[in-house]
C-alpha cells in the first residue's frame, strides 16, 4: 500500500476517503497520526486553503498529500459560512454548536437554499508545481430542525428535497454518491493516474 497524508484530522472525512482509495492500493493516514499540527487557513477561498493545507502536510511528512477545504454556503447569508463553516460558532469547534447557530441565524428566513462545496487538492510533494484540483457542489436546503445521526458537520440540517431526508439520514454509500466531496473525489481519482 502506498501512503498518502490526509491534511485533516476529521474522522468522517478519513472514513470516506479510505473507502475510495483502498481499491487503488493507497492508504490515507491523517496528519495527526504522523504528529503534524494543523495548518493555518487564512484564505477566503476553498481552493487557497486546501492548497496551503496540502503543502503543509506534505512538507512535514515527506509524503504525497491530499487536502480538502469544504463547507456549507447559504444563499440568504451571501454564501456564508463558507470557508468558516467549521468555526461558525467559534472555538472550540463543535458540529452541534455550528448547527444550532446556523438554525438561529436563519430563524424566520424563507429562503433556505444552501449548498455544500468541496475542493480537493492532491500534490506529489510540497513544491509540486502541478497540483491536481477537483471541485464539487451539492445543493439542498437548511432544514428547520436536525434529523438523523449519520455523517458529520452540517449533515443533520442539510435537507435534500428530492430525497425527503437530511444528509445525516443517508447511508455512507448514498452520501458518497451524491455529495460534494464524492463528486470532487471521482474527478480527482480519474485524474490521479496521470499524476502519480
Amino acid at each position: 500500500m502506498r501512503r498518502l497524508v490526509l491534511a485533516s484530522n476529521n474522522a468522517g472525512k478519513l472514513r470516506e476517503l479510505q473507502a475510495a482509495f483502498a481499491p487503488l492500493g493507497i492508504q490515507p493516514v491523517t496528519q495527526g497520526e504522523l504528529g503534524i499540527p494543523e495548518a493555518d487557513e487564512p484564505y477566503v477561498t476553498f481552493v487557497e486553503n486546501a492548497l496551503a493545507k496540502a503543502r503543509h502536510a506534505s512538507a512535514a511528512s515527506g509524503l504525497p498529500a491530499l487536502a480538502d477545504d469544504s463547507g456549507i454556503c447559504v444563499a440568504a447569508l451571501g454564501g456564508a459560512p463558507g470557508v468558516r463553516s467549521a468555526r461558525f460558532a467559534g472555538e472550540p469547534r463543535s458540529d452541534g454548536r455550528n448547527n444550532k447557530r446556523l438554525l438561529d441565524v436563519l430563524h424566520g428566513e424563507i429562503d433556505r437554499r444552501a449548498w455544500y462545496h468541496a475542493v480537493l487538492v492532491f500534490i506529489r510533494h510540497a513544491d509540486d508545481p502541478q497540483p491536481v484540483i477537483a471541485e464539487g457542489s451539492w445543493h439542498g436546503e437548511i432544514a428547520l430542525e436536525p434529523r438523523g445521526d449519520g455523517g458529520f458537520g452540517y449533515d443533520p440540517i442539510f435537507w435534500l428535497p428530492e430525497r425527503g431526508c437530511t444528509s445525516a439520514e443517508l447511508d455512507l454509500a448514498a452520501k458518497q454518491d451524491l455529495s460534494h466531496r464524492g463528486q470532487a473525489l471521482r474527478t480527482l481519482l480519474a485524474r490521479l493516474p496521470e499524476h502519480w
